[in-house]
């Protein structure tokens, strides 16, 4: 009995565990400043007009305001966003 207790918690593996577990919270806040930076509307080129049919509004980065005509924001650029507008980060949903 005893030596199946050693064979499944042997301090190699508990020092794994450990290790592993100090350093999900680490990825975590990593993940969370780099979903919080946004670029610039200068950087990612941002203009309120579309580019042929490439708009925000149809774009998977694109958040929606209130109602479909009002200001939104992007998961990219930060600042407000107009529907009609278009960047660099464009991509199509």
């Amino acid at each position: 009995m005893m030596s199946h207790f050693r064979k499944k918690f042997s301090r190699r593996r508990i020092m794994k565990f450990m290790a592993l577990g100090a350093t999900i919270p680490l990825f975590s806040i990593v993940m969370n400043y780099v979903h919080a930076s946004k670029a610039s509307k200068e950087s990612m080129q941002y203009r309120d007009e579309p580019n042929d049919k490439e708009q925000c509004n149809n774009c998977v980065q694109f958040i929606p305001g209130k109602t479909p005509e009002a200001q939104g924001g992007c998961k990219v650029v930060e600042g407000s966003i107009n529907p009609q507008g278009w960047c660099v980060a464009y991509t199509k949903k």
